[in-house]
């Protein structure tokens, strides 16, 4: 006899361990399937492994200039068994708390590799059946590897295998410089190595606002990083000594460089393969599985939510779509508002951007008011020697109603929720700059932005 459940949710990262506790906190019976670890990509292979790599390798930064400040701490080296070790505990730790919400709310967690048979039914690993009312796919996405000739060579790896390396590439070759490459080139550049990144787009960060992407390039250059913009890898070989060479167009000129890893950074892609049985599915578009404002697909009981949708792919957009798509099932208003999601970018400095750009607003022939400030003005900011940066405001010029804004500085990606808020709540220049922030404190430029 088939168990049956109420919700039925394919995939435990952000989007569908959060789904699964929204169901259950909703009074659903609710089951979770996983192939692999609670937490998905973005703890196990993405977001937080990432961000802890990018953490030591700041720190080691941090102590090589650490008497610029007047702190001698000798000669700082960097061990990364003990850094990757490290990652190890902190995802543990979080995947353990994960699996401890699961138990309290009584949600029942199979691993298995689960496969759709109809519109209620699911396999798991081929053996065992479930039936549910209503089933949640939050299948994710896997890294796109495009068809360059070479890539399949030892050594040119994904996110997936770097971030688990126990050793550190003297150099590195990144083709891509989207946050992806742009985190990593950070990371790499931070312990020492030697760092190029080719991107095909005519420049790095190309969804983000222009002047953002321009100061980047321009700290990581004066950093050492070599980055080639416009610009299409042909081939990957392998010279006599053993390095790899990346052969590329740039400007219509035939280029090489060698390295001893290159890092294939081109973005990621809906996972959706084996997640149907033959003859059942649901609409999809280029891979990626079609959904209405509700996250619910072209078969009216299954509901998708996260990376498999396409989009946006954020695990914070992966959450709100799916805490959402569960709430119009049990036939609750929706929780979040999906226009508004923030974008965050950790390299050094951070980066954070929400709603409309300067760009975007000429495109839509919006007139638009614009507040900016130069953070080298920011106490909190001279006396920790963080590096040049800006916030950017964009609001209606009539209203003064605030529509976007753009932030690189240190804290960014905390901060740019205060925006965030802003635009959700329709509050004007005027309102927000009529908080008091602290002093000295990075935020207060916040402030000092909407009153210049």
């Amino acid at each position: 006899m088939k168990e049956s459940y109420d919700l039925a949710v394919i995939g435990a990262g952000p989007a569908g361990y959060t789904a699964a506790l929204e169901a259950a906190k909703l009074g659903m019976r609710t089951v979770l399937l996983e192939k692999r670890e609670l937490g998905g990509t973005c703890l196990n292979r993405g977001c937080i492994p990432t961000k802890t790599l990018l953490h030591s390798a700041n720190l080691f930064a941090q102590m090589e200039a650490a008497e610029k400040f007047g702190v001698c701490a000798g000669s700082p080296a960097f061990d990364m068994g003990q850094i990757q070790r490290r990652k190890s505990e902190v995802i543990l730790r979080l995947r353990d708390g994960i699996a401890m919400l699961m138990k309290k709310n009584r949600v029942t967690v199979l691993t298995g590799t689960a496969v759709i048979t109809d519109a209620h039914t699911i396999s798991v690993d081929g053996e065992q059946k479930l039936s549910a009312e209503k089933i949640l796919i939050a299948s994710g996405s896997v890294p796109a590897f495009p068809p360059i000739q070479g890539a399949q060579l030892a050594d040119v790896v994904t996110s997936d295998e770097l971030l688990d390396r126990q050793e550190v590439y003297p150099s590195l070759v990144i083709v891509g410089g989207g946050v992806i490459g742009m985190e990593f080139a950070s990371v790499y550049n931070a312990l020492g190595s030697r760092v190029t990144v080719i991107e095909f787009l005519d420049s790095i960060l190309a969804n983000m606002d222009r002047e953002i992407s321009q100061n980047l390039k321009m700290i990581m250059k004066k950093r050492g990083v070599e980055i080639h913009t416009g610009s299409r890898v042909e081939r990957i070989t392998r010279n006599e000594d053993g390095k790899l060479v990346c052969h590329y167009l740039e400007k219509d000129e035939e280029k090489e460089t060698a390295a001893d890893g290159v890092l294939i950074a081109t973005g990621r892609r809906a996972n959706t393969e084996g997640l149907f049985a033959d003859g059942f599915g649901v609409e999809t578009e280029r891979g990626r599985i079609v959904t209405d404002e509700h996250g619910r697909t072209s078969q009216e009981n299954i509901y998708a939510a996260g990376d498999v949708t396409g989009g946006v792919m954020l695990a914070h957009a992966a959450t709100a779509q799916a805490v959402n798509a569960v709430r119009h099932i049990a036939g609750e208003k929706p929780l979040y508002q999906l226009d508004c999601i923030p974008a965050c970018v950790y390299t050094d400095p951070e980066i954070g951007s929400v709603g409309m750009t300067q760009e975007e607003a000429k495109r839509r022939n919006i007139p638009v008011l614009i507040r900016k400030y130069p953070m080298s003005a920011n106490a909190k900011t001279v006396l920790t020697d963080q590096n040049r940066g800006f916030i950017i405001v964009v609001a209606e010029k009539e209203s003064g109603k605030i529509l976007g804004a753009q932030m690189m500085c240190a804290r960014a990606t905390d901060m740019i929720s205060q925006f965030t808020a802003a635009i959700v709540n329709g509050m004007t220049v005027d309102q927000l700059a009529a908080v008091i922030y602290p002093h000295p404190s990075f935020s207060e430029s916040i402030g000092e932005t909407l009153r210049s």
